[in-house]
């Protein structure tokens, strides 16, 4: 029994200074508390039971006035409110905790206020205790994560329609469920490998010639070889970049297959041009190869087609052509801006 009372006595008593030199405990103890406020950015305000400032210490602005003309501290909503909670924890003996926000020139000022009472030894009130500390960092980092959240759950759902669309086109436009299978796989490998791009780019997108030389290498051998990339290299947003980045993939599957890639020393020609006019600067990207005569019949509609006369430029607001003929290929994209930065 005795061994509990001494525990609780303890902890009664955890938040009490042990002075080891009582002489100077007093002194030291409030010269340390001075400097632990100064350090944390604390300010503490003692007002009597009529609102009289009795001690103040490590006051700053918004608290106190900056300079010696300045007519205002808080702004009065906030100063009546605070005011109001003061008068509360009076009446009642009650603490209080406010959040309260400044406007200032760059946005606001976040502002934790602990309002308590100062208990006599009757146990009557005799003052109040304001404590007030700056939380306007870690207000914007919660901001900032909520956006981010925001922004990841938006370009989820983006991705995810995305894959929705290339599963339904590519089951309409296979012969089998392991033909769907081979062709959907490569098509979501794709979609990754740009993504993986935007990801490490803090979500700001892709530049075109890495993404582009990323999509050939992964059928096409070494991009050194079979990639001959010629002009521009603007920097994709993240919607721009998994969209070219497909048509990328379409062409050099249908190269390795049919195309300059499936022969020995074949390669594939990009060209990036950028054009300003009254509505702003496209781009127009081109993908030409040589081809035998038939291998691939203009006819033969198939995803691949779909998606890149129809499902890519849509998505980016452009225009698309695709032409076979002569023993060529070529895939014209017209990119409008807002896709892509040119610096």
């Amino acid at each position: 029994m005795g061994s509990r009372t001494g525990n609780r006595k303890d902890a009664v008593q955890s938040d009490e200074v042990i002075a080891l030199h009582p002489a100077d405990s007093g002194m030291q103890l409030g010269r340390a508390l001075l400097h632990a406020l100064h350090n944390a950015g604390i300010s503490v305000l003692y007002q009597d039971r009529e609102m009289k400032t009795v001690w103040a210490r490590n006051m700053r602005a918004p608290w106190v006035s900056d300079t010696a003309d300045s007519i205002g501290i808080l702004p009065e909503a906030q100063a009546d409110r605070i005011g109001a909670a003061k008068r509360d924890v009076i009446a009642s003996g009650n603490p209080q905790r406010l959040e309260i926000s400044v406007p200032v020139e760059d946005g606001s000022r976040w502002f934790e206020v602990w309002i308590d009472a100062d208990h006599g030894d009757g146990g009557t009130v005799q003052g109040v205790v304001t404590t007030m500390v700056e939380t306007t960092e870690q207000k914007r980092r919660e901001q900032t994560l909520t956006t981010l959240l925001r922004e990841v759950s938006h370009r989820s759902k983006n991705l995810l329609a995305i894959i929705q669309s290339i599963a339904t086109q590519t089951g309409r436009y296979s012969d089998s469920i392991g033909d769907f299978l081979t062709r959907f796989r490569g098509r979501l490998q794709s979609l990754a490998s740009s993504q993986d791009l935007v990801t490490s780019s803090n979500w700001r997108g892709a530049a075109l010639r890495e993404l582009v030389s990323g999509q050939v290498g992964r059928y096409g051998g070494d991009p050194v070889r079979s990639l001959r990339f010629q002009g521009a290299n603007p920097y994709l947003n993240p919607n721009a970049a998994l969209h070219i980045g497909l048509a990328m993939h379409e062409l050099a599957v249908n190269s390795v297959s049919y195309g300059a890639l499936s022969r020995p020393g074949g390669y594939v020609n990009v060209t990036a041009n950028l054009t300003a006019d009254d509505t702003g600067t496209s781009l127009s990207l081109t993908w030409a190869e040589a081809i035998g005569a038939g291998d691939v019949r203009r006819s033969e509609k198939r995803f691949g087609s779909v998606a890149l006369e129809r499902v890519v430029p849509a998505s980016l607001n452009g225009t698309a052509t695709l032409e076979i003929a002569a023993g060529r290929l070529e895939y014209r994209l017209v990119v409008p801006h807002g896709n892509f930065e040119t610096d």
